[in-house]
């Protein structure tokens, strides 16, 4: 990524996908006499940033190149879920970019309703899903020691260090929403300090902020953004260890249409990256009675009981499709999903039976437990999940995307097939996406589910 102390903030169009080199860098283009071209340092600034093996230079091409869109389409050709007109209804993630991350160079991978990853062990499936997650969370505000707690195992093996001893990593994103799809390239330094030094906001061929490191011994970075009233462009320093996009909202008035333009873009990147939930069933924690709570289904999915019991009264609807999609994934006849109060104020799931006895949630196999968890992830909304909600945004302009690794662990290739059909069903609204990692068995399911998007990273 070219990070620069100057004024990055002209209008060039990006580059189409043909001048993408092989790895993920756009090589240098030729600039018609007399024009600077985005990311020309002026004399004596200083220009650092990260390649693309994930070593820190003086002096390294720019962004990697994203083709350009017609409004209203992805990057990738994704529509982003439900509605027309310039883009999609509901922010969403339509591509994820790896330039420089652990084991990925110049990736780029597009994002379906239903995206599953695939390849052998070691092929970075995880990887990529970790990626994601730590762009949601970053979007969702918090600070880069709480994301990467352990950065120096994002940066490429064969990274070597510069001069200095910095090494890094680079990763990205498209969001596509109303505005049209809008794009987030972040590089970060890992050693010897982990900090931000440069982020770069793009949409219709602008660059809207531009972040750069210019001075290492301080704790910011020089900050730019879009203006387009009496200055072109504002500059302000802004805080190494956060998302400056996610700053801006707080920080930009929205007093001329290019801050306007700023505040929109930014706020769809951050509603698209906030609305993910990683879940992970973990069937150990899920067999145990739990006292009834808020009912908020936790990422290890250890209180599936109360958010049951929950469901059963609140959402009476949801669990009774519930009841039927645990029909066709779980052994023998299954007539209702109920909740049982037990002393002392616990409460344990059951299956019911009909004229059978109930067959309490804790009897159940590892492959069952996790089959409902992941099936009422995708029946339920924000409200019931444990995760952090928008809540100044309307939850019919907003799209859960569900990040699921290992989603076939456990589970026969007949609740595999149950499960994604449920998920392809449900993404058809655009409320719902998933984002997941499965194993050869299921794999092999998902390619015969029609609107499963299936990435093979061992090609």
């Amino acid at each position: 990524m070219d990070l620069t102390g100057g004024s990055t903030l002209a209008r060039t169009p990006h580059a189409p996908s043909s001048d993408v080199s092989s790895s993920g860098i756009a090589p240098p283009r030729a600039v018609p006499s007399g024009a600077v071209p985005s990311g020309a340092v002026p004399s004596g600034t200083v220009r650092s940033g990260i390649t693309s093996s994930g070593a820190v230079s003086s002096a390294v091409p720019a962004v990697p190149a994203v083709p350009a869109v017609p409004a209203g389409r992805s990057a990738a050709g994704v529509r982003g879920g439900g509605g027309g007109g310039r883009g999609a209804a509901r922010p969403v993630v339509t591509e994820l970019r790896l330039s420089a991350f652990a084991g990925h160079r110049g990736a780029v991978h597009a994002l379906g309703p239903v995206t599953l990853f695939a390849g052998p062990s070691g092929s970075g499936k995880s990887t990529t899903l970790r990626a994601y997650e730590a762009l949601a969370r970053l979007g969702a505000g918090d600070s880069l020691d709480e994301v990467f707690p352990d950065a120096a195992d994002c940066v490429p093996e064969r990274a070597r260090p510069d001069a200095q001893g910095r090494r890094g990593f680079r990763i990205g994103c498209t969001v596509d929403g109303p505005v049209g799809p809008v794009h987030l390239d972040l590089a970060v330094q890992a050693e010897p300090r982990l900090r931000i030094v440069g982020e770069r906001l793009t949409g219709r061929g602008r660059t809207l902020l531009a972040t750069a490191l210019r001075d290492p011994g301080r704790s910011t970075v020089q900050a730019e953004w879009h203006t387009a009233g009496a200055t072109p462009v504002t500059r302000a320093p802004l805080p190494d260890d956060l998302l400056g996009t996610a700053l801006l909202p707080l920080r930009v008035a929205g007093k001329t249409p290019g801050q306007l333009e700023v505040l929109a873009a930014a706020e769809q990147v951050v509603i698209g990256l906030r609305s993910a939930f990683p879940c992970d069933p973990r069937p150990e924690g899920m067999r145990a009675a739990v006292l009834p709570g808020e009912g908020r289904l936790r990422r290890d999915c250890a209180n599936l009981a109360e958010v049951l019991h929950r469901t059963h009264t609140a959402c009476p609807r949801r669990h009774h499709r519930l009841a039927a999609v645990a029909g066709a994934g779980c052994a023998g006849p299954v007539t209702g999903i109920g909740v049982r109060e037990l002393p002392e104020g616990f409460v344990r799931a059951v299956l019911e039976r009909g004229g059978r006895p109930a067959t309490p949630l804790g009897r159940l196999g590892d492959g069952e437990l996790r089959y409902l968890a992941l099936a009422l992830t995708l029946l339920t909304g924000p409200g019931v999940l444990a995760m952090d909600r928008i809540a100044e945004v309307p939850d019919a302009m907003q799209s859960l995307t569900l990040l699921a690794d290992g989603l076939d662990r456990g589970l026969d290739r007949r609740q595999v097939r149950e499960l994604l059909g449920l998920a392809v069903g449900i993404a058809a609204d655009g409320h719902i996406r998933v984002v997941g990692a499965v194993g050869e068995g299921g794999e092999g399911e998902a390619r015969r589910v029609p609107g499963v998007t299936v990435v093979d990273l061992g090609e």
